[in-house]
């Protein structure tokens, strides 16, 4: 307990071996130094934010949550039984069959309980649950912890404010005012603990509010002489037992052992199975996205496709065809880019929760994201090319058609994948905002060097366009299209047409010496590099919190200086 700002969160994200990386001393388990992939198996960590899966019911969070925890050596019918009695304790059976978006305060709140109960964890770690809930709700989740801690589980929570009835359930109160222990023991010990240091508690007044306000420094500032009476043991001389006092020394004999606690409960493969399953149900209910997708590349393929209409094998608007072209590949520069940087800030905050709570692996959940995404990613480029391709009048041959496809799809992943490394950095704010701007670059040196010579290009440009993989996706279009191609057709009602020969424009806009498996190839190792970069920090975001940036940083730093220097 403690006010705002005492340092609640912080120890118990240091306890629990949530983003304590710069955290010193050591931390020990019945007297051995602490082996957090141990501690991780053993322990579970439900954090302040209600964060729940969406568009599933609670029975079927539940039954995921079983498929991963439990794995295949636990039976169907045991798992059930497990589950049911698990949502009956934490008075869930009524809402089982209830979407979680749709659950009330205190049911999210129980459900995130549920969820992690699953694994009969033999520590939990909560950080204030009763926030945001009314005083039953709250009443009830205590009651519901009071139950569990009875049965043998070692509860640990902070709590903000609780009142006497609730502070009376529990066994053990830590008090914290500006990071430092001002009184640790019994709760019912609190007012003749203040009596001795010369703080007398009103009558009829709550012990827990009373300390809250000692640690606000409401009747002055005491929290040194209480910090030094708790490291001379003064407070515990007013508890009955004082091995109970001292952290329940004997209920807290963990079972900590390097077993097979270093391994997750299910194989990677079954953990991509179950969470690509669970990804396909989740965006088959969420509807309005998949259609928001289509009508999308829908309403944008019948504009580009109705602008260049009829334009593919014109030899008077040969130029205008390499438009659209370039218009193909800015589509799907942003097409598939901005709703991984509206979704995915969201989605990872509950997987920061998921992966440290050791549901999954990390390459199991990337790998079903990345399987899952192609299937989208071919549905929805499938339908922008049977659009555009057809009504522009592009050669109808097979093998132009599956190449033109196939650089459509990677540039569109590519560009999905650039919006993972981005927001596996940011929030949405600040995600909307760099997607958009560092795509511009790699549009510009896509279509740099229109009509110009090769040794017209500036040398450091010429180096910089073999890194833009729109630049990749262009040169591998415009081979699909004129390759190998014969004459185009000069219209009856034009006296001359300048380009008849697809040669003739391959060679004014520059690409003469490109070839497409080639440019298909860079495509591709670009596509590769941008997965490993989301891959490598979405991993540091899930182990180490958000990414430092450091030329940010340097820059804050700088004005800050600027500022003082002015001030001064």
């Amino acid at each position: 307990m403690g006010p705002s700002g005492a340092g609640k969160s912080t120890l118990l994200n240091v306890l629990a071996g949530y983003r304590c990386n710069h955290a010193k001393d050591s931390i020990f388990i019945n007297g051995q130094p602490r082996d957090m992939r141990i501690f991780r198996k053993m322990s579970r960590y439900i954090m302040q934010e209600d964060f729940t899966q969406p568009y599933l019911t609670v029975l079927e969070s539940m039954e995921f949550a079983a498929d991963l925890k439990l794995g295949s050596s636990v039976s169907p019918n045991h798992k059930h039984t497990i589950i049911e009695n698990i949502l009956q304790r934490m008075l869930l059976s009524k809402a089982k069959n209830t979407n979680t978006l749709k659950l009330s305060g205190g049911e999210k709140k129980r459900l995130s309980i549920a969820l992690e109960l699953i694994g009969n964890p033999q520590i939990l770690f909560l950080d204030e649950p009763t926030t945001g809930l009314d005083d039953l709700s709250s009443l009830q989740c205590i009651s519901l912890l009071k139950d569990l801690a009875s049965d043998g589980q070692t509860i640990i929570c902070s709590i903000h404010t609780p009142n006497e009835k609730m502070f009376k359930m529990f066994d053990h109160v830590y008090i914290l005012s500006e990071g430092q222990c001002i009184y640790t023991g019994e709760g019912q010990h609190i007012v003749n603990y203040l009596s001795s240091i010369g703080l007398k508690c009103p009558k009829y007044y709550s012990p827990a509010d009373f300390i809250i306000e000692v640690c606000s420094k409401e009747y002055g500032d005491y929290t040194n002489k209480m910090v030094k009476a708790v490291e001379n043991g003064k407070c515990l001389r007013w508890c009955k037992d004082k091995n109970k006092v001292s952290l329940k020394s004997r209920s807290m004999q963990f079972s900590y052992k390097q077993s097979h606690l270093y391994d997750f409960s299910t194989s990677g493969l079954t953990q991509f199975k179950v969470l690509f399953k669970r990804m396909m149900i989740q965006n088959k209910r969420d509807y309005n996205f998949i259609l928001y997708s289509f009508l999308t590349y829908l309403l944008i393929g019948l504009l580009i496709g109705c602008t260049f209409y009829k334009l593919g094998n014109n030899a008077y608007y040969a130029v205008y065809n390499y438009g659209f072209i370039f218009m193909t590949i800015t589509a799907f520069s942003y097409l598939p880019l901005m709703p991984v940087l509206l979704k995915f800030p969201i989605e990872i905050r509950l997987l920061e929760r998921e992966y440290f709570n050791r549901w999954y692996g990390m390459n199991a959940y990337f790998f079903a994201l990345a399987v899952f995404k192609l299937f989208l990613a071919i549905f929805l480029t499938s339908v922008f090319i049977c659009i555009t391709y057809f009504l522009t009048g592009q050669p109808l041959e097979l093998n132009r058609i599956l190449k033109y496809f196939l650089v459509c799809l990677i540039v569109a992943l590519s560009a999905e994948s650039m919006g993972y490394t981005i927001s596996s950095c940011f929030g949405i704010t600040n995600s909307v905002f760099l997607g958009p701007c560092i795509t511009c670059p790699f549009i510009l040196l896509a279509g740099y060097g229109f009509g110009f010579k090769e040794y017209q290009i500036p040398f450091l440009i010429r180096i910089a366009m073999h890194f833009s993989y729109l630049r990749k996706g262009l040169e591998a279009l415009v081979m699909a299209v004129y390759e190998n191609r014969g004459k185009l057709v000069c219209p009856p009602s034009e006296d001359y047409c300048l380009i008849n020969e697809p040669s003739e424009l391959v060679r004014y806009i520059a690409m003469e010496n490109v070839q497409y498996w080639i440019s298909l190839s860079s495509l591709c190792g670009l596509f590769v590099v941008f997965k490993i970069m989301s891959y490598l920090l979405l991993r540091w975001r899930l182990s180490y919190g958000p990414i430092p940036l450091l030329g940010l940083s340097i820059v804050r730093r700088l004005v800050k200086a600027i500022n003082n220097t002015l001030h001064r």
